[in-house]
């Protein structure tokens, strides 16, 4: 696995980040997620996501009616083309250290194939709503949207 450098700074978006940030209805969660996007888009800062991430924002983004198809696409397209976004994935090795995770940490398997995707990739900080999600050590979980 090749390794990201100067990750220090880098923040992981969330799925829950990243569809606050691309709902119509506005609310305060969806504006403080849109601006954090923003900064991203304008160079500002750099964000990484997790291939899981994308995958998760294109499912619930169509299934709760909150972007088409076709939008839904046209963002994905856009991160994975944006030298902004770092773009992390995981191996089979990740997804062993995943169920490792989840028992020690009674975490859900799927936060915790985003923690050993994000410690694999020397990733330890993550923009989420639910910072309780995220209890392995080392891992800063931020709330961005309060």
């Amino acid at each position: 696995m090749k390794y990201m450098t100067d990750t220090k700074d880098i923040f992981l978006a969330d799925s829950n980040i990243l569809i606050y940030a691309y709902e119509k209805t506005p609310s305060p969660e969806q504006k403080k997620a849109e601006d954090l996007i923003a900064r991203c888009w304008a160079s500002k800062i750099r964000l990484a996501v997790s291939i899981q991430n994308l995958a998760e924002f294109a499912y619930v983004a169509v299934k709760k009616s909150k972007l088409s198809f076709d939008e839904s696409r046209v963002f994905v397209e856009d991160i994975a083309n944006f030298n902004g976004f770092a773009k992390i994935s995981y191996s089979p090795l990740t997804v062993i250290s995943a169920i490792e995770i989840s028992k020690k940490y009674k975490m859900s398997f799927w936060d915790s194939l985003i923690s050993a995707t994000m410690i694999e990739n020397r990733i330890f900080n993550i923009y989420t709503e639910n910072t309780r999600d995220f209890k392995v050590p080392g891992i800063n979980a931020v709330n961005p949207l309060k």
